[in-house]
């Protein structure tokens, strides 16, 4: 599941999963996404029912005194919503609004859905291009020094 692509997002906040990553989705039996915070830049990330189990327990299972394994926790699982979808159908996920907000995403425009690997990011159009030709955005976090718990987390 790779690749960038440019999508709409319907009056009710929702997006159709795009066609060339539907087949992987059939294919692991996967019907259940799950949307959240991206814990560095103002995009969300989309987990497959199956891989968000494995980051929701490692998450679950670090020390909750540490203030930044803590606010990754809230970041992350505290803004979670989970989307059940038709494996057969358009594969329609519901982007709650206080995740749309975070993210500046707006059903009037166009977003960008963006495959890497085992998980999708979904983007801004407008900030998505200015990562791709180096800009920052001033809501990125790309500061903070990270236990070596969390180092080793593929989220």
């Amino acid at each position: 599941m790779f690749g960038f692509t440019t999508i709409s997002i319907d009056p009710k906040g929702r997006l159709a999963i795009p066609a060339k990553y539907r087949e992987h989705l059939l294919t692991n039996q996967e019907s259940q996404v799950v949307v959240t915070r991206d814990p560095q830049y103002p995009s969300l990330k989309i987990y497959p029912g199956s891989v968000w189990s494995k980051i929701a327990e490692e998450l679950q299972s670090l020390q909750g005194l540490d203030p930044i394994v803590r606010n990754l926790q809230w970041t992350i699982l505290g803004n979670a919503s989970v989307s059940d979808f038709d494996p057969s159908g358009r594969m329609l996920i519901l982007l709650p609004s206080e995740l749309r907000e975070f993210a500046s995403i707006d059903i009037k425009n166009k977003i960008a859905f963006i495959g890497m690997g085992n998980k999708f990011e979904i983007w801004n159009q407008e900030n998505w291009e200015m990562r791709q030709t180096g800009g920052s955005l001033s809501t990125e976090i790309l500061e903070v020094v990270l236990p070596e718990s969390i180092k080793t987390m593929a989220f």
